[in-house]
């Protein structure tokens, strides 16, 4: 889409002569001629560029420029000035006009100036969509701004408009049905049903009779006509969860149903059809169910539209931490309890378990630490086995592992390191040796070169960073710094080094 530019220029001759300059430029041009016209174009279709006459038929042009800033419009504002009035535009600038130029306005000058304030308009709605991507924590359901959730809530930005269909995978507990319940509520179908049907859960009899309903004498013990999830679901969502524990015959029928729309309910002989989007997860790999012969190849191509992968909790980062805070402050007001935060090694800890049961046994954790436990922080004897248990490290060649010491330790063990100093300082005086050994000391000091500051902090990083076997989380942890600084001076030294 063409950026537009709006010129408000009473004069029709000059706005032809600017109009000229600019014909075979890369964006809309549009002029009006007083300021309640101005007005009404910016309020019907924002321009992302003005250039603005001071002298208007009816109002100032210093009134138009109030007037944006109280609408808070997303548009640079470029003041036309005669030269008397060059002291206004000054003015002007520093009460929300980008620029000015002065009149008789040349050709290259105004061509020149409108390219660099769209370009400058542009970059700006660039940083204000990353920010706003980057710095979404909450999402639809979802906790935690790590990167692996921005891709995914991208994604659902993208497909949920769509009537695509949507393949969500990833472990247990990962939060497939959060995602399907996310792509429905940013869709056009919001406002009617979506349906979830677990189908590892669902009786392999009772499967098409949950899905297409079946009429009254069916089968055994269906008294009555019953709808089934495809009417239920009817102008919303579909959502099949565990997708690949459906067998084989019922996937047959699934297909037809996913192609035609139509299907006949249980018992019945009329076809019925529906408007639904279906949406499927599962937590085995589906190629290699294909390849194993447990899931049709047609069906998963049929299905496997837009795959979103569902990234394991283990790989989420510091959302660890947010996801615990959100269920213990969400519990301790439920149950009535003063949890509000916890304590840092609680968050190492945390951070550092693997999570085979990914997010619902992080929440049912803390939901454990609530219910049995009553504190402001969470401690490690709160937790339940094993996160409560004594971590082993497992033994490591010295070569291999630096040893590695907190910046709360730094300040002991430089006192420590000065008494034993001193103790053997006394012991070289009494002895014929001291005076040569405290002259050799002496010229290695003065000879030393003093390291940089910044060889120092790398120094210290590394180390930490190799002391927990390049978890850089862990490393910010210990550090008490935040990740993010930590990456930052990673990438800035990688950079300097590839440039060497």
């Amino acid at each position: 889409m063409l950026q537009k530019v709006l010129l408000v220029e009473d004069s029709t001759s000059l706005a032809i002569l600017y109009k000229q300059y600019v014909k075979d430029e890369p964006y809309e041009f549009f002029h009006v001629t007083t300021g309640e016209q101005a007005k009404a174009f910016m309020e019907k279709n924002p321009p992302h560029l003005v250039i603005l006459d001071l002298k208007l038929p009816d109002m100032s042009g210093q009134d138009v420029l109030a007037w944006m800033k109280e609408k808070q419009l997303p548009t640079a504002v470029i003041i036309a000035t005669a030269h008397g009035t060059i002291n206004i535009a000054v003015n002007l600038l520093q009460n929300g006009a980008d620029d000015f130029i002065e009149k008789p306005i040349q050709a290259e000058r105004l061509k020149t100036s409108i390219a660099n304030h769209l370009k400058r308009n542009k970059l700006e709605g660039l940083v204000e969509d990353l920010q706003n991507t980057f710095n979404r924590k909450q999402y639809q359901g979802f906790i935690g701004s790590s990167l692996p959730m921005q891709a995914v809530y991208k994604i659902i930005d993208s497909v949920a408009p769509t009537t695509a269909s949507v393949f969500i995978y990833g472990e247990s507990g990962t939060g497939k049905e959060v995602c399907a319940e996310a792509i429905h509520y940013q869709s056009k179908r919001s406002n009617k049903p979506f349906i979830a049907i677990n189908c590892g859960a669902i009786p392999r009899d009772l499967m098409e009779s949950e899905i297409f309903g079946h009429i009254k004498g069916a089968f055994t013990g269906a008294t009555t006509d019953r709808k089934g999830a495809a009417m239920l679901a009817n102008g919303g969502t579909l959502f099949l969860d565990e997708l690949c524990e459906m067998e084989l015959e019922m996937q047959k029928k699934l297909l037809r149903f996913l192609q035609t729309g139509r299907f006949t309910p249980l018992g019945g002989s009329k076809e019925l059809s529906t408007d639904i989007r279906i949406i499927c997860a599962t937590n085995r790999d589906p190629l290699t169910e294909v390849n194993e012969g447990r899931f049709r190849e047609d069906l998963y191509y049929r299905v496997h539209v837009v795959p979103i992968h569902m990234p394991p909790l283990r790989e989420r980062g510091t959302d660890i931490i947010d996801i615990a805070t959100f269920f213990l402050k969400k519990y301790a007001k439920e149950d009535h309890k003063k949890f509000k935060a916890l304590k840092r090694n609680v968050e190492l800890r945390l951070c550092n378990y693997s999570w085979p049961g990914n997010v619902r046994q992080l929440q049912n954790i803390i939901r454990n630490v609530v219910v049995l436990h009553n504190d402001t922080h969470v401690a490690i004897e709160h937790l339940p086995p094993p996160l409560n248990q004594p971590v082993t490290n497992k033994a490591t060649p010295v070569a291999s592992k630096p040893s590695f010491t907190a910046p709360s330790q730094l300040s002991r063990n430089m006192e420590t390191a000065d008494v034993q100093h001193n103790q053997t300082e006394q012991q070289l005086s009494s002895s014929s040796e001291a005076q040569t050994l405290e002259t050799s000391a002496t010229d290695a000091i003065n000879t030393s070169v003093i390291r940089p500051m910044a060889d120092i902090e790398r120094e210290v990083i590394q180390n930490a960073i190799d002391h927990c076997d390049g978890n850089v989380l862990n490393a910010a942890v210990l550090l008490e710094l935040s990740p993010s600084t930590l990456y930052r001076k990673k990438q800035a030294w990688e950079a300097y080094e590839e440039s060497e």
